[in-house]
């Protein structure tokens, strides 16, 4: 029978990594430059040639990565993924003990479920979501954001901490990856709206070199514009207070009319701007016209 390892005491350096990825080699490098022995295992044998030359030990199965280290971290494209893996009778063996650390993608709910199946394997189970793509792993730029058991994030954090900088959010297994979603909420709707910026701006002949330089730098200023005006953002939020001295669901409102207008002229997609639209004439239907245009959160929170 295997020994279970004891995650409540100081883990040594071994770390097995499954996935092999441009995130799963990146970090698999990263542990490796930190002095850590890292076994990894791919279901494509041959993406580990690179990390095995720079150190890493292959592993011929999935169970016999489990075995090498009581640290085990998964890069993989979502959740199923790791029960395809490791859902299987010799892999399921080996995980008595041992800690899981997810940092694939997925929902809440299927994050909170997986936590359970480790734990019915007799496995903690951490959540994490990178927030950085695969070239920043490791820099000071680098941060992830987990959740789970408060004391297996303790014992392993000087170990994750070269990754990108550990930022825990509490016990639900659920609230890392929530907090990834509303991130890459963020970042992908604003992929989104720099592109249609800028196929809007290349209709008046403005390349995209000449657009994008103008609009990520708008871009960058966002964070300042929220914050003038409230000391702590998000504050007023928590408060149900929306204060219409400044930009209201109106004035909002009418840039988002303009916006639609523009777009349709110009033939380009409506599927952005109407949605944005459609915040604001929902906040005015209901009589919040005068208000801050932070009462589109309404609307957002309990659609109709």
């Amino acid at each position: 029978m295997n020994e279970k390892p004891n995650h409540s005491t100081q883990q040594d350096s071994s770390v097995t990594v499954i996935g092999l990825g441009p995130m799963g080699q990146a970090m698999t490098r990263t542990l490796l430059a930190a002095g850590h022995r890292v076994t990894v295992w791919n279901r494509t044998a041959g993406r580990a040639d690179g990390v095995v030359a720079d150190g890493a030990t292959l592993a011929a199965t999935p169970g016999e990565a489990v075995e090498a280290s009581d640290l085990v971290i998964l890069s993989l494209t979502d959740y199923q993924a790791m029960y395809d893996i490791l859902d299987t009778d010799s892999a399921t063996a080996s995980l008595a003990g041992r800690t899981l650390v997810n940092l694939s993608s997925d929902t809440p709910d299927r994050t909170r479920k997986a936590a359970t199946w480790a734990a019915s394997h007799d496995a903690a189970f951490l959540t994490g979501g990178v927030m950085v793509p695969a070239p920043m792993v490791g820099t000071e730029a680098a941060c992830i954001y987990y959740s789970g058991p408060d004391e297996v994030m303790e014992n392993y954090r000087a170990v994750l901490a070269p990754i990108g900088t550990p930022k825990y959010l509490g016990e639900d297994p659920g609230l890392a990856q929530m907090m990834y979603q509303a991130q890459l909420t963020v970042f992908l709707t604003t992929l989104s709206a720099l592109m249609h910026a800028t196929a809007m701006l290349g209709t008046a002949g403005m390349k995209a070199r000449e657009a994008l330089p103008e609009l990520l730098s708008f871009t960058d200023s966002i964070g300042a514009i929220l914050s003038a005006g409230e000391e702590t953002p998000g504050a007023a939020l928590d408060a149900g207070e929306h204060p219409g001295d400044l930009s209201t669901v109106i004035m909002m409102g009418a840039t988002s009319d303009h916006i639609v207008e523009t777009s349709t002229s110009l033939g380009l997609d409506l599927a952005l701007p109407l949605a944005v639209q459609a915040h604001y004439r929902r906040a005015i239907e209901n009589g919040h016209g005068s208000d801050n245009w932070t009462r589109i959160i309404d609307g957002i929170r309990a659609p109709r």
